[in-house]
């Protein structure tokens, strides 16, 4: 299986799903950290991926979620995207919504 065919196996078998720098419990960048809190704060329970562990995950995913930076967090299959969006969808009380709708 190639790796296109893998993350797109990924993204369609996880309700919830990060990639990231790093892991829920180590994050490895302040972008990741913030993503991760916000997961965390909306009680989702999420897999996540950590790019740096994988080179060609790194290389590939924004290939094929057409989004350039990490994290990126998909629900549903579907790209909701990075920290900033994430952030403003928690501070906005709409991302506990679609997180559990996702959950359901």
């Amino acid at each position: 299986m190639d790796i296109e065919q893998k993350l797109k196996d990924q993204i369609a078998d996880n309700d919830i799903l990060i990639y990231m720098k790093g892991t829920p419990y180590e994050p490895k960048c302040g972008f990741s950290a913030r993503t991760v809190q916000a997961l965390v704060e909306c009680e989702a329970k999420f897999s996540y991926v950590d790019i740096l562990e994988n080179n060609e995950v790194r290389a590939t995913l924004p290939t094929v979620s057409d989004w350039p930076t990490f994290p990126q967090v998909f629900v549903s299959g579907e790209l909701i995207g990075g920290a900033d969006i994430v952030t403003q969808m928690h501070e906005a009380g709409e991302l506990k919504k679609v997180l559990e709708e996702a959950s359901k």
